[in-house]
């Protein structure tokens, strides 16, 4: 069961990443309902991008932010600088024991717990 990250939404959303596109089919493919925000509230995003964007979030299956998932970000933050919307990511993967799909591995490399995998790295 894997979280995918809000950039690996973005990046789908290039012709020459469309092979990520693969991940939002499979069944234990989920997504924090945080990355809605991030990869929306874009505030140049196309109204293309934003079709785009909506079907994919259909696909995958949205875990909210909840106080389990407050609690264990605001713990995060507290042990390493980390931005909110990292923290809720991560969080949300810790608590729900996701891998994390992202791109941006070094943003969580320091939370040892964490599974975590970038899709870039698939040889």
């Amino acid at each position: 069961m894997k979280l995918i990250d809000s950039n690996i939404i973005i990046y789908s959303g290039a012709n020459e990443n469309s092979w990520l596109r693969e991940l939002f089919y499979e069944s234990n493919s989920f997504f924090s309902s945080i990355s809605k925000i991030e990869v929306l509230g874009f505030h140049q995003i196309t109204e293309e991008q934003v079709t785009y964007f909506l079907e994919i979030f259909k696909l995958l299956k949205v875990l909210p932010v909840d106080s389990g998932v407050i609690d264990k970000a605001i713990s995060l933050r507290q042990q390493k600088k980390l931005t909110l919307g990292d923290s809720i990511i991560a969080a949300t993967a810790l608590l729900h024991n996701l891998k994390l799909i992202t791109r941006n591995v070094d943003d969580f490399s320091h939370i040892s717990t964490l599974n975590i995998e970038n899709p870039f790295n698939r040889t």
